[in-house]
């Protein structure tokens, strides 16, 4: 967990409420009210819900009896959502934790707690808001390692963290003690974890449904036994039946079942923010509630197989069972699934229509894609655009896109004050840089030796090395790895090293040349070969109402880095010389294509 200077906590560790900053009793804590009073903490296991152990009254009066005893002045303060009277009560597996990690620039490692008030708790116990903590036991707390560690931390920060049933000596046996303590509580949530998942894996296996049942049978807490409605059922078989005749479409069906007065099974909603963290005896009871029939009911019902006597099993395969009968027939319900597949019908074109740069041109400001579309046997693109998106061009011919593509590939062509300038930087420098070449050449070899040399030792002195102490074994592999990197860092230089400034000029200029020849092709061809030429030049193209944006493949990215402002020739070449082998694939894609 992390806290920011402010003293507010980080938006990553603690998920808290925006409101509750605005809150006096919060502006009175943050302001150090309580700074000699403790919390009581106390947690409802879902682990356990029958034992005594684990019920919050039975927690609550021996963790003030505790507190009576030991003198310890429980904060008076009442905080909606966090505490009543000083005392947390909280409903919540203490075994769950999120698995995501984070860790920021700085090398801190933040993880999100689940239980919402152990985070406000955490938040203001590693601000020292508070004395201290009481609670019962160890497994009230905490039963995962990444909580234990933050209580830890604030133990060794100086936080009073007080247990009534335990009490850990500030000694290499009391943290003994507490090891084994967080170790047990940890391992009875994994084995309370791995009976239940033992158990239901079992009742599959003997064909008992373990989950509820749909529409149509009753719910009555019973795995071995999931009856009929008596009401819903007739309904939901004469659904199947009249959609069997094929004169019934879903929505027909939907119009007869709010008409027969068919409901959903009643179920209660998901419990607000507001109504989890509700004290004990301040819940408000959640009536369940039945909701009219709505198409995508129709449909879940239909294809749903429980309703011709199978489950899921353990292998996610329907199987037998006999926690319920059979509603309809297989026969009855392969009718309809054979009707529901003839109305998922696909067009097939006997022709396919040429639409061309599908899924190659998007929108510059927000990267939607666009889509071509015929209208009045032309192509155009359109873009369905992010909500806010400043982008004004929604759509544009085919014929705007391949003008604007020629003038970009019209730019990547040498002109030719360019090829003079380009040839006269050659011949001058051309003898410096060859001098540079070979000096660098030589003083690479020089290197190689060296290194090679250094290996040759390490290998034959190796055993020497180790008995001497010269190198522990870690060490030894480090460093001949360190060697062998070098050493093929050098031969990749050196690789580089061996083109020359001559070589590589005359393939940019090749390249430009037959991309010249290309302009001609492009502009006098089909789209079908336009389509083919820019996609053998650019990997995506970006339109927006103010610019037209290209990237190039990297053969042809050479020719368009040139354009960049204060860009110098000598320069240019010399970065040229480690993308040899792309502009010469480039330059054989290209010839390939005007070929054909």
């Amino acid at each position: 967990m992390r806290v920011d200077k402010s003293g507010e906590p980080n938006q990553i560790a603690i998920k808290m409420d925006v409101d509750i900053h605005q809150n006096p009793i919060h502006k009175e804590i943050m302001a150090g009210k309580y700074l000699g009073y403790y919390l009581i903490y106390n947690r409802r296991s879902t682990d356990e819900p029958d034992s005594q152990k684990n019920s919050i009254q039975y927690q609550k009066l021996e963790n003030t009896k505790f507190a009576r005893r030991e003198k310890l002045s429980i904060a008076p303060t009442t905080l909606a959502g966090f505490c009543l009277d000083g005392m947390i009560s909280e409903k919540h597996s203490g075994f769950k934790e999120d698995d995501e990690i984070i860790i920021t620039k700085d090398g801190m490692v933040q993880y999100r707690i689940e239980r919402p008030k152990f985070q406000r708790l955490v938040h203001y116990l590693s601000l020292n808001l508070f004395k201290g903590v009481i609670c019962l036991c160890w497994d009230r707390i905490s039963r995962n390692k990444g909580d234990d560690t933050i209580l830890r931390k604030l133990m060794r920060k100086g936080i009073d963290v007080r247990f009534v049933f335990a009490h850990y000596e500030k000694t290499s046996s009391g943290a003994l003690h507490m090891d084994i303590d967080g170790m047990f509580a940890e391992h009875h949530s994994r084995v309370t974890s791995e009976k239940v998942r033992l158990t239901t894996w079992n009742l599959r296996e003997r064909g008992i449904v373990t989950y509820k049942a749909p529409v149509g049978y009753l719910n009555k807490g019973d795995v071995q036994h999931k009856p009929f409605d008596p009401v819903r059922a007739p309904i939901i078989k004469k659904m199947f039946e009249l959609y069997a005749t094929g004169d019934w479409s879903l929505t027909d069906l939907v119009r007869f079942a709010n008409n027969q007065g068919l409901t959903t099974s009643p179920s209660r909603r998901r419990r607000t923010e507001s109504e989890m963290l509700a004290e004990e005896g301040e819940e408000s009871k959640i009536e369940p509630v039945a909701r009219p029939i709505i198409l995508s009911h129709v449909q879940k019902i239909l294809t749903n197989p429980f309703y011709t006597g199978r489950m899921i099993g353990n292998d996610k395969r329907y199987a037998r069972s006999i926690s319920h009968e059979p509603l309809i027939s297989d026969d009855l319900f392969n009718a309809v699934q054979v009707r529901l597949a003839k109305k998922k019908v696909s067009i097939h074109y006997t022709e396919k229509l040429e639409l061309f740069y599908r899924g190659f041109v998007r929108c510059a400001d927000c990267g939607r894609v666009y889509t071509p579309y015929t209208q009045k046997e032309m192509q155009y693109f359109g873009a369905r655009c992010k909500n806010g998106c400043p982008n004004s061009k929604k759509s544009f011919s085919i014929q705007w896109l391949e003008r604007k593509t020629m003038e970009i590939m019209e730019l990547l062509v040498f002109t030719k004050d360019e090829q003079i300038r380009l040839d006269a930087e050659i011949s001058t420098n051309l003898s410096v840089f060859e001098e540079k070449r070979l000096e660098k050449l030589d003083l690479n070899d020089r290197r190689k030796r060296k290194l090679r040399e250094d290996l040759a030792y390490l290998w034959a002195n190796k055993i020497h090395l180790l008995k001497s102490g010269v190198y522990a074994p870690e060490a030894l592999v480090h460093e001949e790895n360190r060697l062998n990197r070098e050493l093929i860092s050098l031969q990749s230089d050196e690789q580089v090293s061996d083109i020359s400034m001559q070589a590589i000029a005359e393939e940019l200029q090749k390249l430009s040349e037959l991309l010249k020849s290309g302009l001609v092709y492009y502009e006098y061809g089909k789209s079908l070969d336009r389509e083919q030429v820019v996609r053998l030049i650019f990997s995506e193209l970006s339109v927006s109402d103010k610019t037209f944006q290209y990237q190039c493949k990297k053969g042809f990215q050479v020719l368009k880095s040139r354009l960049y402002p204060n860009c110098s020739l000598t320069t240019w070449i010399s970065e040229s010389l480690a993308l040899e082998s792309e502009i010469k694939g480039s330059l054989e894609e290209l010839r390939s294509a005007m070929k054909n």
